[in-house]
């Protein structure tokens, strides 16, 4: 609604749907408009807002706190945009509640010096901040939204906040309005550091990133991970540099990895110019740390010599003239991040190209699988790829494996070999053995990887929880997949996932684990996987072994919920229901004739109740926390009971004493069950990738949390208060 110096208006052409929301200035001046409804706020927690805005002024955005009695206690406001635009662009800010806030509205602003000026807004958003999951820094060294205290200056250089016009995705949340501006005070090398050092695991692969807005196109602009000893004292620094494409006004992610050193302590970033002038600005905006990406389940190369985002790290050439280096610029030809191998020869001959060389546990009598991504950038090649093996003393034991690929057109192709580990072996390297077929010819390779190789597929009983663990792997990211559980008698069911049932659910990862609590108990089961290529009519397909739950006492049956298998419990029953099945009857008696004219519906599914025990006071909360959500459960019994699985929604729960003493803890439990169908769109829960890593960037203390999350399954499930 408005709220100063403007009327509002529904118009057309926006990104998150058609429509957009209109401000118009009634006269020249600011033009104010909020949201019509105010949104509980808890005091002293940290909120974000951000919108898309376009129109032909400067623009900002802000929060709006309000008191119980929606008495305006303050406002917290953006920067205004540096110039006007008429494209979308994100403008943004966050802040901390005010004590006494309860309430907060968003207000969006903007100064025409005229009347009849319009303003358009859109995808506006007010919440919690919306960080990486993983990242190892706060959401304040993230993201600019709040301050710039998350950075520091290191050299020639001032730190600051400014909100340029970027045009992020629609759906890109992560990224905000304010960015972090390095300028540098004077001729030459300009530098910021981070402030924020969160605590790192020596020997782990790291990954950190940020996207860069470099001050012209031929700047020379850096970004670095570095590590800290226990005392503070830098140990190492890894430089990723980028090469602009052109224009080079653009943002543009920056990636650099390493491996934590083993007196590592903490880590950081830096950024910076070499050989600025004085007055140039280099803007950052989402900074991340983070566990680096596994680019193959299983493999023993480290990101930085998977996907050469800084450089060909321990690539060489043994042999021959092709030269190699990383692909520039920045975004040209990569598959996984922005940039690959590039590999040229100016004659038509072979050479050699090899990694480094990587532990490969697993001895005589295993095998290794290597593979390689590559794409033809010009000419011809022959590319046989094997595998050199080295002992423990970095003697050449020669190589295994040997598989030759040549490129039947411009895509990228996967190439891959497996190869057998010869006796003393403990160290493998990815070795190319690349022939161009014409002068001048060039090739690109992204994402190498040697690993273990190991079924693809497997199954695993775990009785403890009477469910199956199904492990599939070198699945292909952006396929489809279905999963279903098959039984003997040939019926197929579809296994549950994340977000529901599996069924053409797109791959994101090369390895999948489905953990399936619903499988029958005491039943042979396998699974069979369909494989959906994009545009496919046909999918391709996998089997697993045929495995099967222990059945287990027949006096005791599983209560599960199918969503939060965390809560599933196993109880003695003490009688089974005896079933009713409901049917909706209208009856009319015709006069003059005998029998009556029944109109009937379909009849309903089972109804009865069901009693059963809880043996300890652990068990009678354990029941209470499954039955608190009132969701639809799975009861499963013991074969030959006379009960198939099924799943039922309780109704009104009694808990009672069975006699005794004060202290008996046995309690008798009626449960009035009703019939119903399989849910369909319920997913597991889980951490989604949450770990607790994420709870320290985002907590300063234990107690923090209490007041943000109910139960500690909240906090697994970051499920917070109100």
């Amino acid at each position: 609604m408005s709220k100063l110096n403007a009327t509002i208006a529904k118009g057309t052409g926006g990104r998150n749907g058609d429509g957009c929301l209109v401000v118009k200035s009634v006269a020249a001046g600011e033009m104010q408009a909020r949201t019509v409804s105010s949104y509980p706020v808890t005091a002293g927690t940290t909120y974000q807002t951000f919108a898309d805005a376009a129109g032909v002024v400067p623009e900002r955005i802000g929060i709006r706190w309000l008191s119980a009695s929606s008495t305006e206690i303050s406002i917290t406001w953006s920067l205004t945009t540096l110039a006007a635009s008429s494209g979308w662009h994100r403008v943004g800010v966050a802040g901390m509640a005010p004590a006494g806030a309860t309430q907060a509205q968003v207000l969006l602003s903007s100064t025409p010096a005229a009347g009849l000026v319009n303003q358009y807004w859109e995808n506006v958003y007010l919440g919690l901040p919306i960080r990486t999951t993983g990242n190892l820094f706060a959401f304040g060294t993230e993201s600019a939204e709040i301050d710039a205290s998350g950075w520091t200056a290191e050299v020639n250089a001032s730190v600051t906040r400014q909100v340029p016009v970027a045009s992020w995705a629609v759906d890109n949340y992560l990224a905000g309005g304010h960015t972090i501006a390095v300028t540098a005070t004077g001729a030459g090398n300009a530098a910021a550091v981070s402030t924020d050092r969160p605590t790192v695991t020596p020997g782990t692969d790291y990954l950190a990133y940020a996207y860069l807005n470099p001050p012209t196109l031929l700047a020379d602009v850096w970004i670095e991970l570095r590590y800290y000893d226990v005392n503070g004292n830098q140990i190492s620094a890894t430089r990723s540099t980028l090469v602009s494409p052109s224009p080079g006004s653009g943002w543009y992610r920056q990636r650099a990895s390493a491996i934590a050193p083993s007196n590592a302590a903490t880590c950081g970033i830096a950024a910076g110019v070499n050989g600025a002038s004085a007055g140039q600005v280099l803007r950052l905006e989402g900074a991340v740390v983070a566990v680096a990406t596994v680019l193959q389940a299983g493999t023993t190369l480290p990101y930085a010599d998977g996907s050469f985002e800084q450089g060909v790290a321990g690539w060489t050439r043994p042999s021959g003239v092709a030269v190699i280096s990383r692909s520039t610029p920045w975004g040209q030809v990569a598959f996984d991040g922005s940039y690959s191998l590039s590999v040229t020869s100016a004659t038509a001959t072979a050479s050699v190209v090899r990694s480094a060389k990587f532990a490969a546990p697993g001895g005589v009598g295993t095998s290794y699988r290597a593979q390689i991504l590559a794409t033809l950038g010009a000419g011809s090649w022959t590319v046989n790829v094997k595998v050199r093996w080295y002992d423990a003393a970095n003697a050449d034991l020669g190589t295994t494996g040997g598989t030759s690929y040549s490129f039947p057109g411009a895509s990228w192709y996967a190439m891959s070999t497996d190869a057998s580990v010869p006796a003393t072996a403990t160290q493998g390297a990815i070795e190319l053995t690349l022939t161009a077929g014409a002068t001048n010819s060039a090739m690109y390779v992204d994402i190498a990887a040697l690993w273990l190789a190991v079924p693809l597929t497997a199954v695993q009983v775990v009785d403890e929880s009477a469910s199956i663990t199904l492990t599939l792997r070198e699945l292909t990211v952006g396929q489809s997949i279905s999963v279903y559980r098959e039984g003997e008698d040939g019926i197929r069911t579809l296994v549950r996932g994340p977000l529901g049932l599996l069924d053409r659910t797109r791959i994101t990862s090369d390895l999948m684990i489905i953990e399936d609590y619903e499988a029958p108990l005491g039943v042979p089961v396998r699974y069979r996987i369909e494989l959906w290529p994009d545009g496919a009519t046909t999918p391709g397909t996998r089997t697993s072994d045929t495995v099967t739950i222990t059945a287990g006492d027949p006096n005791l049956a599983w209560l599960k919920d199918p969503g939060n298998p965390q809560r599933n419990i196993r109880l003695m029953i003490s009688k089974p229901p005896d079933w009713q099945r409901p049917i909706e009857q209208s009856l009319y008696r015709v006069k003059g004739r005998r029998n009556a004219v029944i109109l009937s519906d379909t009849r309903g599914g089972l109804e009865g109740d069901l009693t059963l025990w809880t043996r300890s006071d652990d068990e009678r909360k354990a029941l209470h926390w499954l039955l608190d959500s009132g969701n639809v459960l799975l009861w499963q019994a013991v074969p030959g009971m006379g009960v198939d699985d099924m799943y039922v929604s309780a109704a009104q729960a009694t808990e009672a004493r069975v006699g005794g003493t004060a202290q008996e803890q046995w309690r008798a439990w009626t449960l009035p069950l009703t019939q119903t169908d399989m849910p369909v769109t319920t997913g597991l829960s889980g951490s989604a990738g949450r770990t607790w890593q994420d709870v320290l960037a985002e907590f300063d203390t234990w107690g923090d949390l209490l007041t943000t999350y109910a139960t500690w399954e909240d906090v697994l499930l970051d499920r917070r208060l109100g």
